[in-house]
């Protein structure tokens, strides 16, 4: 197996090719890819159940084997992903702004491949795919590090992904599988040859990784997802939407951990809230008010990530301290309002501060393939390049362009000639 400096330097071989791949060349291959899955489903559930096996005899928690059981039904799901990523606009190539600087001086602004991208995941055999389709479409390389609890299911996965690219023209060396925690921290000293490291796991999980590279990060940190049951919430629909948002799949970062309600309506709706959730088997744990109203443990911490069945509980005044509780709580993910009221709504959707803000609805919709992104390679918790759901086009930057005949500066410098800056039509708009 190559060390990883000699993956990561056939990554960067591969991306400068990949930048200029076309659109149908890209397309080609992840056909490719959802053809060899399929072709080899049988072989990729056979290592994933030496993978289960090994999770089962170690005691690896239950929801944590739920995500990373790789069965025929979620090769047929992820499948389906890469199919629907083929119809998806290429994000490479297009323009962002056009400007005549003078007569015979155009710049333009253009997306293209962010280059070499080092992903680390969670024992999830999906997200491998979701991420390298991702990334092929937006032509960059990766160095791909998944939990090693499905360290049999990624490595065939990735064998089958390198294996069908690469007859469908894909330079060599654009996917590597990282397999130990000592790989990754020989990929953290590779700044001169990877270009963004996007970390998926704990909040302090994703500091550690900001502290020890020089590396650009797009921190993905942990999920402390909550749901705001306002005064004027429909109680028929605050117990769908709660009991959606925290059961419909407990084990992934957009469940929503708290549950914020008003104290006008909570002597009445929390206890159905309660029920509702206790029947799904949802071990609650409450502020003093809340314990007041309905039996439940104490809160040891709000800032809390169960990726279980449990929540916790905590009766606010209104919407401006349920808005200031996730903004000192929460990781800047995903949190909800309920109510009838569109004019708190939609203050609460200003005043809370996280990648994604809903009204009316669960936070189980904040996903990429969801959104119609194409699957994601992750949730950014951060501000700058990409936030939210991280689909292809946060998988790109851009560059400029400037076109001229014969322009010098000094010809400006003198005032023999004068910057127009005038809008020049973009392809989209024309």
């Amino acid at each position: 197996m190559p060390t990883v400096f000699v993956s990561a330097q056939a990554a960067k071989s591969a991306s400068f090719s990949m930048a200029g791949l076309s659109s149908d060349c890209k397309n080609n291959a992840l056909k490719a890819i959802a053809d060899a899955l399929t072709d080899n489903r049988n072989k990729i559930v056979e290592e994933n159940k030496k993978d289960l096996a090994e999770a089962e005899r170690t005691g690896l928690a239950i929801p944590l084997q739920k995500r990373l059981l790789f069965d025929e039904d979620k090769i047929r799901a992820v499948v389906e992903g890469i199919y629907s990523l083929m119809t998806l606009r290429d994000p490479v190539g297009r323009q962002l702004l056009g400007t005549e600087m003078d007569e015979g001086l155009s710049l333009y602004r253009e997306t293209c491949p962010i280059g070499v991208i080092g992903i680390i995941f969670e024992s999830r055999p999906d997200a491998l795919v979701q991420i390298a389709s991702l990334c092929l479409k937006a032509g960059n390389a990766a160095l791909l590090k998944g939990g090693s609890e499905a360290a049999h299911t990624n490595r065939i996965l990735t064998e089958i992904i390198a294996s069908a690219t690469i007859e469908a023209g894909i330079p060599g060396g654009w996917i590597s599988l990282l397999e130990s925690r000592s790989d990754v921290a020989e990929m953290l000293k590779l700044d001169d040859l990877i270009d963004l490291i996007i970390p998926r796991g704990s909040n302090a999980f994703v500091q550690y990784i900001m502290q020890n590279t020089a590396i650009p990060v797009l921190g993905h940190a942990d999920g402390v997802c909550h749901v705001y049951v306002h005064e004027k919430a429909d109680p028929a629909m605050a117990v769908r939407l709660v009991v959606d948002s925290k059961t419909q799949y407990v084990a992934v970062c957009n469940a929503a951990e708290t549950l914020l309600i008003d104290e006008s309506v909570a002597p009445v709706l929390l206890p159905v809230l309660a029920k509702a959730l206790e029947e799904k088997h949802v071990i609650l744990h409450g502020c003093e008010k809340a314990r007041a109203i309905w039996p439940m443990a104490d809160v040891d911490e709000w800032h809390h990530e169960y990726l279980d069945y449990e929540m916790s509980v905590h009766v606010v005044s209104d919407e401006k301290e349920a808005a200031a509780h996730i903004n000192k709580y929460g990781s800047g993910h995903t949190d909800a309002i309920i109510t009838g009221d569109e004019e708190t709504a939609l203050r609460f959707m200003q005043d809370v501060d996280s990648g994604s803000v809903m009204w009316n609805c669960s936070t189980r919709f904040s996903d990429g393939f969801k959104y119609g992104f194409g699957a994601e390679v992750g949730i950014s918790t951060s501000k700058i390049h990409a936030r939210g759901p991280v689909g292809l086009e946060g998988l790109v930057t851009y560059k400029y362009k400037l076109f001229g005949n014969g322009q010098i500066v000094e010809d400006y410098a003198a005032g023999r000639k004068h910057f127009t800056h005038r809008p020049i039509p973009l392809k989209d708009e024309k």
